[in-house]
C-alpha cells in the first residue's frame, strides 16, 4: 500500500516514521519546504517526494496540515486523488473542516474521513517528530454515513500497526464539543499561568506539579490560535466554566472560609478519582 502525507511537521513527520518503523508500506512526502522533504528523505522515513500531480499514487493521503490549509488543499485537488482511495486528514477541529470537504468529496470516487491524532508534544517541526509519537495514544475519526466500513477500517488497521492503542468514532461536533475541554482549554490554562511575574523566581522552587502545568504553554501559536478560534463556541463555554469555579476558590480564600475552601479541593479530588474509574 501507497501512503502520501500532505505537511511533513511534528505530526507528519512523526506519521511517517512510524509508518516506515512498523509496516512494509511504501510513505511518500510532499512539503512546501524543501529542506524538510530532503531531511525526510536522508532520514529514508519518505521513499520519494510526491507532487499534487501524481497525488493518484498513493491508496491513502493523510493531509498533516492547519484547518484552513487542509480544506484548501483536499478542494483544490479533488481531482487529483486516486479513485477508490481514502483521504483523512489529521485537524485538531472536526466541524469545519468536515462540514467543508464532506460536500467536495460526495460523489467523487474518494472517500474522505475526518481525523485526529491525539498526541503531540511540546515542540513543533520536522526535527522534533518521533516514530513512537502515537504510542498508546487515541485516533479519532468523524466518518460521514456513508462511509464504507471496509475503508474505516483499513485506517483503524493503520493506526494500529503504528502504535496507537485506541481507535474512537464519533460525530465532528462531538469530537469538537469534548476537545475545547481536553485539550484546547488546559492549553490556554497552561498559557495564562506563566503569565504570573513570579515565574522569574521560579529556580529553586519548582517541581512536577509545575512542569505538568506549564509544559504545553510552550505551544505554537499560529496553529492554536487558529484551532481555537474555529472551535471558539465551545471552548468559550469551557472558559465561562473554569473562570466561574475559580472565582469559587477566590472568593474563599478572600473571605478566609476555609471549610468553603476544604470542600471545594474535596469535591475536585473526588470528580477526579471517579474520572479515573471510567
Amino acid at each position: 500500500m501507497n501512503i502520501a502525507v500532505v505537511g511533513l511537521g511534528l505530526i507528519g513527520g512523526s506519521i511517517c516514521k512510524a509508518i516506515k518503523k512498523n509496516t512494509d508500506y511504501a510513505c511518500f512526502g510532499l512539503d512546501t519546504n524543501k529542506n524538510i522533504v530532503t531531511a525526510a528523505l536522508a532520514d529514508k522515513s519518505i521513499k520519494k517526494e510526491i507532487t499534487p500531480d501524481n497525488l493518484n499514487e498513493a491508496d491513502i493521503v493523510i493531509i498533516c496540515l492547519y484547518p484552513e490549509q487542509i480544506i484548501s488543499f483536499a478542494a483544490a485537488n479533488i481531482n487529483k486523488f486516486k479513485k477508490g482511495g481514502i483521504i483523512i486528514d489529521a485537524g485538531g477541529i472536526k466541524t469545519e473542516i468536515c462540514e467543508k470537504l464532506y460536500p467536495v468529496f460526495k460523489n467523487s470516487g474518494v472517500d474522505f474521513i475526518g481525523a485526529h491524532p491525539m498526541a503531540g508534544r511540546e515542540f513543533s517541526g520536522y526535527d522534533y517528530s518521533q516514530a513512537d509519537l502515537f504510542q498508546d495514544a487515541s485516533f479519532i475519526i468523524t466518518p460521514y454515513p456513508e462511509t464504507p466500513d471496509k475503508k474505516i477500517k483499513t485506517i483503524e488497521d493503520l493506526t494500529k500497526k503504528i502504535g496507537f492503542g485506541k481507535f474512537v468514532i464519533t460525530t465532528p461536533r462531538e469530537h469538537d464539543k469534548i476537545i475545547a475541554y481536553t485539550s484546547q482549554l488546559a492549553h490556554i490554562v497552561s498559557n495564562a499561568y506563566v503569565k504570573s511575574p513570579t515565574i522569574d523566581n521560579k529556580t529553586g522552587f519548582s517541581a512536577g506539579s509545575f512542569l505538568d502545568l506549564t509544559r504545553v504553554a510552550k505551544l505554537n501559536e499560529e496553529m492554536w490560535s487558529s484551532l481555537m478560534t474555529s472551535n471558539r463556541n465551545f471552548l468559550i463555554f469551557e472558559l465561562q466554566n473554569i473562570i466561574n469555579n475559580l472565582n469559587q476558590y477566590l472568593y474563599s480564600l478572600e473571605n478566609g472560609d476555609k471549610n468553603y475552601l476544604y470542600d471545594l479541593l474535596k469535591e475536585g479530588r473526588i470528580i477526579k478519582e471517579q474520572s479515573e474509574e471510567k
